[in-house]
């Protein structure tokens, strides 16, 4: 593995610099002094503004484009027939994976806080970010949606603090070396990569290990975890707690809800009452999202009082129970639940949220997902009062499971629950404005496009 070290800066080269994720890290090296290069198929906001910091940018992707770096990077996107990624292999120069970056990145910050679990990890990544800005911590961020208060993914600090999201499919997250690692939650999930949830299991808990196992290695952990003692069991860091329950180092009581669905509550650690913590975003969710942000942030020495108010402040990222507008008298909200246990808990928050009937717009993510969670998906969308179904949304898989949206829609009917399955977009669009009425609540929810029908609707 190449050593990305701060103190001695080298060349890189990124191919593919312009998504988000890769733009980021581009940045963060070239704040650091590194001799920055990248292409991709076509100029965007993000290569543009790579360009004016200083990286050499070229369009198209072509051998030509790699000059002498000291290193490239690609992301999983990118196949062994990329004329770069041949001309690199060609050349031997070294190579290294997106995720392997961000390991290497990591090893240049005294505290590394990485935020892991099924889900919740933008919003709680999100959570630490604005405590910690807050305190005046000028951290070092990566986030894995857009984040209003740092205008964008990406935030360039100049502290100790880098925080991180550390994504489990592929098994990213073994390559990152975190010194706090914060476990949301463990579930069945990435089904085409992992072959059962006892394989997703044993992938977090090689990530816990990589911990280091002595005061300086802090895990903050959902106590809720079935059967956490096969985590914890011989670990030698820290250890905090949060969940339900007064056997957690962290709890909420008292949990009450505002008229927009946005929860107040207790916070108890280790039994003493800390205070009270409202927070900007709906939902029990995100209760816990934030109880493991303060576990987070008073590990950090940050107070109550400014972690508590940071989170008050804290109003969501992009595409995370995110209000779009409004269209003949109801409201649009776009949320990026793909998963059931998500789904769940989206329905659930806009359920306290002020509406007539609530509608859901659901587009299934990935066939492999689709398949192997189908009663699932079938319970939690039958939450919703009324529901529509679009087409699976292939993502980077071909149909190889025999699965549709109408097996879906099928599933939830032997219910009793009614499910109206409209492949086109257009369709449910017009659909929309001849039956929502006035005062009804509609949510686009996936990790598609499905976001786009409630834009459109919003810009009509």
């Amino acid at each position: 593995m190449y050593r990305i070290d701060f103190n001695n800066p080298c060349s890189v080269h990124f191919i593919g610099i312009g998504g988000i994720s890769m733009s980021g890290l581009a940045e963060i090296l070239i704040s650091e002094g590194f001799k920055v290069s990248g292409s991709d198929m076509k100029s965007s906001p993000l290569t543009e503004h790579l360009a004016k910091l200083g990286a050499r940018i070229s369009y198209p992707q072509a051998a030509d484009n790699i000059e002498e770096p000291d290193v490239v990077v690609y992301t999983a996107a990118i196949h062994p027939d990329n004329p770069e990624f041949r001309a690199a292999l060609i050349k031997g120069i070294p190579m290294m994976p997106r995720a392997e970056l961000l390991g290497e990145l990591m090893k240049n910050y005294k505290n590394a806080v990485n935020v892991a679990g099924t889900h919740g990890k933008t919003t709680t990544t999100s959570m630490i970010t604005e405590i910690f800005m807050r305190a005046e911590k000028d951290p070092t961020v990566t986030v894995g949606g857009i984040l209003d208060s740092i205008g964008g993914n990406i935030r360039v600090g100049s502290s100790e603090y880098f925080l991180a999201e550390a994504c489990e499919y592929t098994n990213s997250f073994l390559s990152f070396f975190p010194t706090t690692a914060v476990i949301l939650n463990i579930e069945a999930d990435h089904l085409d990569f992992f072959k059962d949830i006892e394989e997703i299991r044993g992938s977090f808990k090689s990530f816990i290990g990589r911990l280091p196992q002595d005061d300086t290695g802090l895990l903050v952990f959902n106590g809720d975890i079935k059967d956490k003692e096969f985590f914890l069991s011989g670990l030698k860091c820290r250890v905090l707690t949060f969940g339900h329950g007064r056997e957690n180092d962290f709890t909420a009581e008292d949990i009450r809800y505002d008229d927009f669905g946005r929860p107040s509550y207790e916070l108890i650690y280790r039994g003493e009452d800390m205070g009270s913590l409202a927070l900007g975003v709906p939902g029990e969710h995100n209760v816990y999202n934030s109880l493991s942000a303060m576990a987070v942030a008073m590990s950090s020495d940050i107070d109550f009082e400014t972690a508590s108010k940071a989170l008050e402040s804290f109003t969501g990222t992009e595409r995370r129970f995110q209000i779009k507008g409004e269209v003949n008298g109801f409201t649009v909200i776009d949320d990026y639940a793909h998963h059931p246990q998500e789904i769940e808990a989206t329905i659930k928050a806009a359920k306290r949220y002020p509406h007539k009937k609530l509608w859901v717009i659901f587009q299934p993510h990935t066939y492999s997902r689709t398949k192997a969670l189908l009663n699932e998906f079938s319970e939690a969308l039958s939450l919703a009062d009324e529901l529509i179904l679009t087409d699976i949304y292939a993502a980077r898989e071909k149909n190889e499971v025999g699965i549709s949206s109408r097996d879906l829609a099928e599933r939830i009917e032997l219910s009793g629950k009614k499910v109206n399955y409209i492949p086109s977009f257009d369709d449910i669009e017009n659909f929309v404005l001849k039956k929502v009425q006035k005062g009804d609540l509609l949510i686009t929810m996936g990790a598609g496009d499905v976001v786009n029908i409630g834009e459109r609707l919003v810009s009509r």
